[in-house]
């Protein structure tokens, strides 16, 4: 898989100030973490690469045969963890898991070999409500995974979680990620740093607030 973003402006419906301006940026295969401070784009990036807004001037390309943004790149081709979870609150754990692979064509095997390699086999039955915050990040996570995206995008999967969650989070997607797929990461945690085969500093993208050096 490749991304490749060319001169990507971006700005929010009614903001003053964009978030990209003539944005320049390839994506190989491997973990990239995008990090940086809050509101600097690392979410905006996820979305943009996925499609689910679209720059107002530049270009995204990708090695997909699917347009970005299409219906088929989104099923096919994306795996994403948003910061909400957005897990389904009617079906169970593994029914989450099997409905992303079943709609992406995949393995059905895969549901339960993930489920175990992220501790959540004896919670398959379980509704998400019913699961503390960790497990279901890593429900979430689970789900993306046995897609096998050619492209996984997670929004701070890390945050709020003890280090043990963060721990089993980072091997399974270090030891699952296909070998071609692209995971792009949006965080501030240290702790991924070990996994990461490229860290993207967005603090040199956009200008640190400098009413907030005074607070510091």
């Amino acid at each position: 898989m490749r991304i490749e973003l060319q001169k990507v402006h971006y700005r929010y419906p009614g903001a003053e100030t964009p978030v990209f301006e003539g944005l320049d940026l390839a994506l190989h295969p491997g973990i990239t973490l995008a990090k940086g401070f809050s509101g600097c784009g690392k979410s905006t990036l996820l979305r943009l690469v996925a499609g689910l807004l679209k720059p107002l001037r530049g270009k995204i390309t990708t090695s997909s045969p699917h347009r970005v943004g299409s219906p088929r790149y989104l099923r096919d081709e994306i795996g994403f963890v948003f910061q909400q979870l957005n897990l389904l609150p009617l079906a169970s754990v593994a029914r989450n898991v099997r409905l992303a692979v079943e709609m992406a064509g995949g393995d059905p095997d895969e549901t339960a070999k993930l489920l175990g390699l992220l501790g959540l086999s004896r919670y398959a039955k379980q509704k998400p409500s019913r699961l503390s915050g960790g497990q279901q990040q890593r429900a979430s996570i689970a789900r993306a995974l046995a897609k096998k995206p050619g492209i996984l995008l997670l929004d701070e999967p890390t945050s709020g979680l003890d280090d043990l969650n963060t721990c089993v989070i980072s091997r399974v997607v270090r030891e699952t990620l296909p070998p071609d797929s692209i995971c792009l990461i949006a965080t501030h945690d240290k702790r991924l740093d070990p996994i990461a085969d490229e860290i993207l500093d967005f603090n040199t993208f956009l200008p640190v607030e400098e009413h907030l050096k005074t607070l510091a």
